[in-house]
């Protein structure tokens, strides 16, 4: 290692610290930039000619080292911790909306067709009760109890599909498997 002394590296290594630190601006990526120089240097000691300013060239080397890492960064793209995007990579799940929403179309389907009319025009449409009356040509009184029958047969067709889904689990049947 003629010329080329190990104790003249460590010398220089608090001035490409400082000289690292003004490039990167931090402190981990600093040390890891000396760390990749002084690799390089030690890799590429040939080439360093006798007599000139080790110093300069360390610094070269650490500008090129740091040069290159910025290439490869902005090839490579951001980074981002998996923390952080980790949490985007699921979604809640949608299904059970979608279930009840069959099974309410299977329950009110079930109703009489003045119960689902009058279900329809209030509920859905969003008509005033004396709306709904003038419309069907009957009165107010019969509209609310039509609707409070309407309803409370809709509940009671979920309540019975609820109940027939709870049932399966209980006994042992397979899924697809029905009771005869």
């Amino acid at each position: 290692m003629k010329n080329f002394e190990l104790d003249a590296l460590e010398t220089e290594i608090p001035h490409l610290r400082r000289y690292a630190r003004s490039l990167t601006r931090e402190v981990t990526r600093a040390d890891d930039l000396v760390q990749d120089c002084l690799e390089r240097a030690i890799a590429k000691k040939q080439q360093f000619t006798a007599g000139t300013n080790l110093r300069s060239w360390l610094f070269t080397i650490l500008h090129n080292v740091h040069i290159d890492n910025c290439r490869k960064q902005k090839r490579r793209g951001e980074t981002v911790p998996v923390e952080d995007w980790q949490s985007g990579l699921s979604v809640e799940p949608h299904q059970h909306w979608a279930i009840e929403l069959r099974d309410f179309q299977r329950c009110f389907n079930q109703l009489k067709s003045d119960e689902r009319n009058i279900l329809k025009l209030i509920a859905i449409d969003g008509l005033q009760y004396d709306e709904v009356a003038s419309e069907l040509g009957i009165a107010t009184g019969t509209v609310k109890s039509r609707l409070f029958r309407a309803r409370r047969k809709l509940r009671e067709l979920e309540s019975a599909a609820v109940q027939r889904t709870r049932l399966v689990p209980q006994t042992g049947m397979a899924h697809g498997s029905y009771a005869s």
